[in-house]
């Protein structure tokens, strides 16, 4: 990785791209850079309007994206990166940069009080509270109203019974389920196999990003796959849709 950095700084030098940013009094807001569009989303959600996502979302796995020079030119121009603490290569092309954008670790979990609190705290950090305050409002909104239709779906009026990989758990609330167990993000063992088993749930609310195939063969529960990252508009409420839909449509 080191060597992989000097080579980019090299490019970035080479290629003029040290260009100063516009002055600050020219934007309508600070200038982010998020690696995945899942950090992006929050910065959205916090009032964020100036943002520009690093790893396509060709790459499931983030932590495996080779930067690029044109990453160095964005995080040199940022006044914030975010990045998950599991994307080191984030907060190094930022030093390679020479860049002093403010290095934000985002807490990348859509549980629906831990977004509120994230929101929030970048919001405030940004200066966009009011912005982010609206957001937080249409979002407790949607999510009711989504956690509605999804309930509404049960079969036979029943809670669904459900195990879930560790990162999409969340789902679990919004479909009003009952949570017997997760797992993950390591491969699932034998043994917790064994113990997934035994609860005997109904459905399985697998992980898309970090799909590792059919977790519970043969146990008679149908695996439902989840997305964590909105799409190409960054908009996270477009997660929360996407997988009711999906859910819905798993419990019809």
């Amino acid at each position: 990785m080191a060597v992989r950095l000097l080579a980019l700084t090299a490019v970035l030098l080479v290629a003029g791209c040290g260009t100063t940013a516009a002055p600050a009094d020219q934007r309508t807001g600070p200038k982010i850079v998020a690696t995945t569009s899942w950090e992006a989303g929050f910065a959205k959600a916090a009032g964020a309007s100036d943002v520009t996502v690093i790893v396509p979302r060709s790459v499931l796995h983030a932590p495996d994206y080779d930067p690029k020079p044109s990453d160095l030119k964005a995080v040199a121009d940022a006044d914030y990166v975010l990045y998950a603490p599991f994307e080191a290569f984030a907060p190094k092309i930022t030093d390679a940069a020479g860049s002093r954008a403010r290095k934000v670790e985002v807490a990348l979990d859509n549980s629906r009080d831990k977004v509120k609190a994230e929101v929030t705290r970048l919001g405030e950090l940004f200066g966009t509270q009011d912005a982010a305050r609206k957001w937080i409002e249409g979002f407790d909104a949607e999510y009711a109203k989504l956690s509605a239709e999804v309930k509404a779906k049960w079969p036979g009026g029943q809670r669904p019974k459900v195990v879930a990989q560790m990162f999409v758990g969340y789902a679990a609330d919004l479909a009003g389920a009952e949570l017997l167990g997760v797992y993950g993000p390591e491969p699932v063992t034998p043994s917790q196999l064994a113990e997934l088993r035994t609860k005997a749930p109904q459905f399985v609310f697998e992980n898309s990003h970090m799909s590792t195939g059919t977790v519970l063969p043969d146990a008679g529960a149908e695996q439902v796959d989840l997305v964590n990252y909105p799409g190409e508009d960054n908009d996270l409420l477009s997660v929360y849709r996407a997988n009711a839909r999906t859910i819905s449509d798993a419990l019809a």
